[in-house]
């Protein structure tokens, strides 16, 4: 088990490295963590369509750190220029995505995790959640954005809710692509991806992971949504938003 995991994570860092070298995408933030879906090579669980889900259940003593991810691959597009559009050339899309979550203890404790409104979290106390931030400017391998939740805390949560919002540029998902890699220790990673691409909503609810008897049930979603405050409504969260935000 140990073994194949190590594997695992293994030819997903080859992957990622090549990805970086020759794809092209090299200087784009998110080319460094996407995992091609195509790739057969890759030892992940993909859920792909909405309302594909995967369930895990609880090792003996509970989970340890989790970590859940954001990845994306920024697209190259026709340059928008007079002399780029007679030359035919092109330009990584300049978009930059930013990774939140909504959570809901089972005391009722209800809140978000995200950079926008440095609401951060915390790993060792309530929420038990905590947001990395960028990790790297996409050259490099690694996560683009993260957030570890603490395993030995699961059984306080009722449920979180994963999204990511474009923090710049166009809002046309198809140019970034983005996934939630769900990381948990000795289980095969995770990868939820999006079912379908949208134009002109800035926000995208993709995964949900329940808390089922301790143990976790992932969930894609794709959904879109014009802002933090309608998506909160559409999952139920009941979360006080102030203009769209937290």
């Amino acid at each position: 088990m140990v073994q194949e995991k190590n594997s695992s994570q293994s030819s997903i860092e080859d992957a990622s490295r090549s990805r970086v070298n020759f794809s092209g995408h090299g200087s784009s933030k998110g080319a460094a963590g996407y995992i091609d879906p195509n790739d057969n090579d890759i030892n992940v669980d993909f859920l792909g369509q909405r309302g594909d889900s995967l369930s895990v259940t609880p090792p003996t003593g509970g989970f340890q750190k989790i970590k859940i991810a954001a990845a994306w691959d920024n697209q190259m597009i026709p340059a928008n220029t007079l002399v780029g559009k007679l030359l035919k050339k092109t330009k990584p899309a300049d978009i930059d995505l930013d990774l939140g979550m909504l959570y809901e203890l089972k005391d009722g404790t209800k809140g978000a995790i995200q950079a926008f409104g440095d609401t951060m979290g915390s790993f060792n106390s309530p929420p038990f959640l905590s947001l990395s931030g960028d990790e790297r400017a996409g050259d490099t391998l690694g996560d683009d954005e993260f957030i570890y939740l603490n395993g030995k805390e699961w059984p306080r949560f009722k449920r979180i809710l994963v999204y990511v919002y474009i923090y710049h540029g166009a809002m046309d998902w198809a140019q970034v692509k983005p996934q939630i890699h769900v990381r948990i220790p000795d289980e095969k990673p995770m990868v939820v991806t999006l079912s379908s691409h949208h134009k002109g909503l800035g926000l995208c609810a993709i995964a949900g992971i329940e808390n089922i008897r301790d143990g976790m049930k992932i969930t894609n979603h794709t959904e879109y949504f014009p802002g933090h405050a309608e998506m909160d409504r559409a999952f139920g969260f009941g979360i006080q938003w102030t203009g769209g935000e937290k």
